[in-house]
């Protein structure tokens, strides 16, 4: 299990934000990934999108690194955000926006 926990921690430290979702940003492949999707589409957040229905390993894999059982997870600079419910009610009252700028990552401002 090493080799995929090397996997994931590589990629959270080596990009800034991770969404380890079912499906792609192009397809997602259930509600809970669409709605964190669509919300980082809507801020213009540059991420990278991993599709845990890729492999048993990963989507396991990927519960055990952050000790967190569901999936959508969404990771900035290595620090576990959470899951879809934890980006909707941050998004809702302003705070995933701000948590975004503090990191350094680029946010759409809202017209």
């Amino acid at each position: 299990m090493s080799t995929i926990h090397d996997f994931i921690d590589g990629e959270i430290k080596g990009t800034d934000v991770v969404l380890f979702m079912k499906g792609s940003p192009s397809f997602p492949q259930c509600g809970f990934s669409g709605q964190v999707v669509q919300i980082l589409d809507y801020l213009g957040v540059p991420y990278k999108g991993i599709n845990v229905l890729e492999s048993v390993e990963l989507r396991q894999g990927i519960k055990d690194y952050s000790n967190w059982p569901t999936i959508p997870q969404l990771y900035v600079k290595g620090e576990f955000l959470g899951g879809c419910d934890i980006v909707r009610e941050m998004f809702q009252a302003g705070e995933l926006q701000d948590f975004l700028k503090e990191k350094g990552v680029p946010v759409r401002d809202a017209a």
